[in-house]
């Protein structure tokens, strides 16, 4: 799939039929229980989390979620979350560290909402706060690109050791057409800007953004991503076990490394 314009995975990453954040979960975790709310306001349905299992191992799982119709993207509400959202993400690293649990995020989303509620709420603040407290969690996190990796919106749950891509997933500061309307004064020019803002897995490889992409299957959808959900358990459990040996100081430390030298 490597004849694929920038544009072209702007479009796969955006499908609707390329499987979700819960999907993952449910190919590769054993049990997962999903927790709700962030104990002040509301239980954002944009973000999924709760405890997870893998090889007897229990993490906290933390996923950004999409709608496949209508009806399911007014509840995830087209995957963009509320402040809600994100304390209820940030509650639960925070309980993660407090037992000692690895953390996994799935990040799918065109970024963050960006209605009136969602900042008469404190948009701004709490993704601020993720990105702040983030920082310094003692227990390691794996961020995974599954999708659309948009704006602040992703950034809120990539504050990681490390940050692993699908082949045809996208990261970027904003979407390829809001960036053409900001430049050119043309939203229409999205897939030129595309290629300019170097937003693919293998562009934010060679930048030292993301440490690994994990291959693609054709069509990737729920019926065929069997493969890539054994590959990325596989790299879970590995991710998992060479960050037992570091001490809790070492793996603050990874991750304070890691984003001062990019």
């Amino acid at each position: 799939m490597s004849d694929l314009t920038a544009w072209d995975r702007v479009q796969i990453a955006r499908s609707t039929t390329r499987p979700t954040s819960l999907d993952f979960i449910s190919a590769i975790f054993n049990k997962f229980m999903e927790l709700h709310g962030d104990r002040v306001s509301h239980d954002d349905g944009a973000i999924v989390a709760g405890l997870a299992s893998i090889d007897d191992i229990t993490v906290t799982v933390i996923g950004q979620q999409k709608g496949r119709n209508i009806k399911q993207n007014i509840k995830r509400n087209y995957g963009m979350p509320n402040p809600d959202g994100y304390r209820k993400a940030l509650r639960l690293m925070k309980q993660a560290e407090k037992f000692g649990r690895p953390i996994v995020c799935f990040i799918d989303t065109p970024g963050a909402f960006c209605g009136i509620e969602a900042e008469e709420r404190g948009q701004g603040e709490a993704i601020a706060r993720n990105l702040y407290e983030m920082s310094g969690i003692k227990v390691p996190i794996l961020s995974i690109v599954i999708g659309e990796g948009g704006s602040g919106g992703a950034l809120a749950l990539g504050v990681a050791n490390e940050v692993w891509m699908l082949e045809n997933a996208t990261y970027s500061i904003l979407s390829p057409e809001g960036f053409a309307s900001i430049l050119w004064k043309d939203s229409k020019r999205a897939n030129e800007a595309a290629e300019v803002m170097k937003i693919t897995a293998a562009d934010l490889q060679d930048l030292k953004i993301v440490e690994r992409i994990i291959p693609e299957c054709e069509a990737l959808c729920v019926d065929t991503m069997e493969s890539v959900a054994c590959q990325i358990r596989t790299d879970i459990v590995d991710f998992i076990n060479r960050y037992r040996a570091k001490t809790k100081d070492e793996i603050v430390d990874a991750r304070y490394e890691r984003f001062r030298n990019m």
